[in-house]
């Protein structure tokens, strides 16, 4: 198949770690002799507002090769405020950009929003659309955001759409009145995350050899909600004085978790290391004790899927299909945001260490075959009903 991508996640030379879990399945549909070319249309703005990362957009290369794959980034005018605009502006440079390309067989819109207010143009060039839903692009979308409504419509015009968790096929399913959202999970590679000597691991990071190690992974954002993490981090500082943790990431929060941290005492406690290639959180899945993930809402949380892998046990709150991933680890799920009782569960984790090798067994399972597997059936069907 001829597979044209078009999103507004993938990374680039200036963001070499954003979506590069959406980069990681388009190079494994590749290997499986696909073709497959990205168009990401990138904002700008006409004066000096809106977010710090202008200044990297606008250093963004329009053109890129990166592992055999073309990537190509067209701008667009992007108006603070105004997303069904910005949306359809995304779309119609997008669409441009793509089909001056040689035409694909079929395209994926991947990250749903706004990826997916192309779906109606591209259906009237006669080339299939499927969408697919990857978490806030989703649920943020057609939550607190208000564009439900369009992307209801845009999903009904694409007639074709799949997600990464049970959850979101559901919601896609609820918002387009139609059961017919197809689950294309991500997978884990399991030979880079992988069980670790954690004595080696710490001694290359630099880090206490015995302290029980608490890892945080992921964006510094309100929806990860990393100052619960702190919070309950606190309450387990009342029965494990010795305990750390360790955040990995950046984000909007980082200077109020830095603040936290220094108001409740526990500064010399907690580092902030910053982003992470996949090769150093490899060492920090391999150093740390347990991982813990309190985002209010997910789609289904990759660092879960390495954690297991690396044999590292989870404790995580209930959100999106967080849960769908740890069916059958008893005790890792807190259905309460009280920050005593997800302590508790660390604690129970801390003091009763499980099997290493049985958490990799449960995270091998999530290997990437059977979502390609499905991908590939899904994007046939779309080409064959467009014929």
């Amino acid at each position: 198949m001829r597979i044209a991508v078009l999103t507004s996640l993938y990374p680039t030379h200036v963001r070499p770690r954003e979506g590069i879990f959406a980069e990681r399945r388009w190079l494994l549909m590749r290997a499986r002799g696909h073709e497959v070319s990205v168009t990401q249309p990138l904002p700008w703005a006409p004066l000096p507002i809106g977010p710090a990362s202008w200044t990297e957009l606008s250093r963004t290369s329009r053109r890129e090769l990166r592992s055999g794959i073309e990537v190509e980034r067209p701008r667009y005018l992007h108006i603070p405020r105004c997303p069904r605009a910005n949306a359809r502006r995304f779309a119609r440079v997008g669409v441009r950009a793509l089909l001056a390309r040689s035409r694909p067989d079929v395209v994926i819109a991947d990250y749903a929003w706004p990826a997916s207010a192309a779906a109606e143009r591209l259906v009237a060039a006669g080339i299939p659309c499927v969408v697919n839903g990857r978490g806030s692009d989703v649920l943020q979308v057609a939550g607190e955001a208000g564009l439900g409504s369009e992307l209801r419509a845009h999903l009904l015009a694409a007639g074709y759409w799949c997600a990464v968790s049970e959850d979101l096929v559901a919601r896609m399913d609820e918002l387009a009145g139609s059961r017919s959202g197809v689950l294309v999970p991500n997978g884990v590679d399991s030979e880079l995350f992988c069980i670790r000597e954690r004595a080696a691991c710490r001694a290359e990071l630099a880090i206490a050899a015995t302290d029980p190690l608490v890892l945080v992974v992921g964006h510094l954002i309100e929806r990860k909600d990393p100052l619960l993490a702190l919070a309950v981090f606190a309450e387990l500082q009342k029965s494990l004085p010795n305990a750390r943790i360790a955040f990995v990431g950046r984000g909007p929060l980082e200077g109020e978790l830095e603040v936290a941290a220094r108001e409740r005492g526990l500064a010399e406690r907690v580092q902030l290391v910053g982003e992470a290639d996949p090769q150093r959180l490899a060492l920090w899945y391999g150093a740390a004790n347990v991982l813990l993930l309190t985002s209010r809402r997910e789609g289904r949380p990759n660092v879960v899927l390495e954690a297991l892998a690396s044999g590292l046990p989870v404790v995580a709150t209930e959100a999106g299909g967080t849960a769908e991933l740890l069916r059958g680890v008893d005790g890792s799920l807190s259905a309460s945001r009280a920050p005593a009782d997800i302590a508790a569960l660390v604690l129970s984790e801390l003091r009763l260490p499980r099997e290493r090798e049985s958490l990799r067994s449960h995270g091998k399972a999530f290997g990437w075959e059977r979502g390609l597997d499905a991908l590939e059936v899904l994007l046939e069907r779309a080409i064959e009903g467009a014929r």
